[in-house]
């Protein structure tokens, strides 16, 4: 038909293409090299050898072989999907639509339930909806749509690991301000203000916060979150916010909920991995203003096509589930919370610990002389067998990320006893103890 003479003729073209190229190629004087060693020419991209490495494969790496380590570390839930979500699993796995290709930016129906449940729940309304493979897949194509090469971007100090790899790996390395946060581990608004202001030469494009914070595990509030909306505003610059941990707060503490804002300039991105146990299914969320729309679909498309049919229709069982099932286990937590922070007050002090307050995260200053973060995890590993993430690997050097959501209870008990152990050993000895 004619579209298969079309297609045909376009793949036809593309093959020609590819022989002129490579015969250009050839005609420069090129010459086929053993793959022995990388050559000037045949190595990784300069942007890419300049992206930090995953600090979660390098754990892995590093425990690889090692048995009986309880983990403190990758952020994850000890839980399972809604029974509800699984049933939809198995579903989908006789239902002909799961083979196929979906809608690029999601199944209708799901995106429609996402805006109910982000007019609800979150408070926006107006908003266009993407539905992504994780939230990561998420910022890494609003870091494709929203920045060029010399654009900066604002991260602050501690970071999300895997924020300053999307823009290290698009091109952004030299451009990646890390600005700082106040002693409460809350981004430090004033200083985007007063950097905004003053220009510097530097065209800030796009300023990145996370709430509730990963690695931090603070809550931001209302007015700091509106006071960074206006600032992003008022010079034109994209403001992207990272809710994966919304559901992540402990309101009945004192503590402030969670909120969200909005505006032309502002885009949240959401998840599925944490609250609803879906951290495979790899689904997550953007609400941006329609007008981004055109744009985000070509990253989209060429990334991943469409979600995963199966994980969103895992999702959308999971979504109609309920808030409630979700706060539930939330609650669950509050018991881990205590027995890490107790693990760190008990042998560094009150002082040592930071966080609680949102999401399933603590930071742990260490004592002085233990810098070296990374060591630190690696001796707790071999000597104590409890593992978290080195803070170092968040902007944070001689400081640890502890995760308290990865394991059931009983099992954190045992993880925090370990931490505990080794902790007041590093207490006790110094960094001496690093070296036997």
């Amino acid at each position: 038909n004619s579209m298969h003479r079309v297609l045909t003729s376009r793949r036809g073209a593309v093959n020609s293409l590819a022989s002129l190229v490579v015969f250009s190629f050839c005609r420069r004087g090129c010459e086929i090299r053993p793959f022995t060693a990388m050559s000037e020419e045949l190595r990784p991209s300069k942007r890419i050898r300049l992206t930090d490495e995953p600090c979660i494969v390098a754990m892995q790496r590093m425990l690889r072989g090692k048995e009986g380590i309880m983990s403190l570390a990758q952020g994850i839930v000890h839980w399972a999907p809604p029974a509800a979500a699984l049933e939809a699993a198995r579903k989908a796995a006789e239902e002909p639509d799961t083979n196929s290709y979906g809608a690029d930016d999601g199944l209708p129906k799901f995106r429609e339930a996402l805006k109910e449940k982000l007019k609800k729940e979150n408070g926006l309304e107006g908003v266009e909806v993407m539905v992504t493979a994780g939230a990561n897949q998420a910022y890494t194509n609003l870091v494709c749509t929203l920045l060029d090469e010399k654009d900066s971007a604002v991260l602050f100090r501690p970071f999300y690991f895997n924020h300053r790899m999307a823009l290290q790996m698009t091109g952004g390395h030299a451009n990646v301000l890390l600005a700082p946060s106040t002693k409460d581990y809350l981004p430090d608004v004033e200083w985007l203000e007063k950097r905004l202001s003053q220009g510097n030469g530097e065209r800030i494009r796009m300023v990145t916060i996370v709430n509730p914070g990963n690695p931090t595990g603070v809550i931001l509030p209302k007015d700091l979150l509106e006071r960074f909306s206006a600032a992003c505003q008022r010079h034109q610059v994209w403001l992207v916010v990272d809710n994966t941990y919304e559901h992540f707060t402990y309101e009945e503490e004192g503590h402030a909920p969670h909120c969200c804002v909005s505006g032309d300039h502002v885009v949240n991105v959401f998840s599925f991995s944490k609250a609803f146990g879906m951290m495979g299914w790899r689904i997550g969320y953007l609400a941006f203003p329609p007008s981004l729309g055109p744009e985000l679909m070509k990253v989209q498309d060429t990334i991943a096509i469409c979600p995963a049919v199966a994980s969103q229709k895992v999702a959308m069982a999971a979504l109609e589930s309920g808030r409630q099932w979700v706060k539930d286990h939330v609650t669950g937590l509050k018991e881990n919370r205590r027995l890490v922070v107790a693990a760190v007050e008990e042998t560094l002090g009150k002082g040592a610990v930071a966080g609680g307050s949102g999401a399933i995260y603590l930071m742990v200053k260490l004592p002085a002389g233990f810098e070296n973060d990374t060591r630190v995890v690696e001796w707790l590993s071999e000597k104590h067998k409890v593992c978290a993430i080195p803070g170092s690997a968040c902007g944070a050097p001689g400081e640890l990320r502890l995760c308290y959501a990865n394991l059931p209870s009983a099992k954190c008990s045992v993880a925090a006893e370990r931490l505990k152990a080794g902790l007041a050993e590093l207490q006790k000895n110094g960094p001496a103890v690093l070296e036997k």
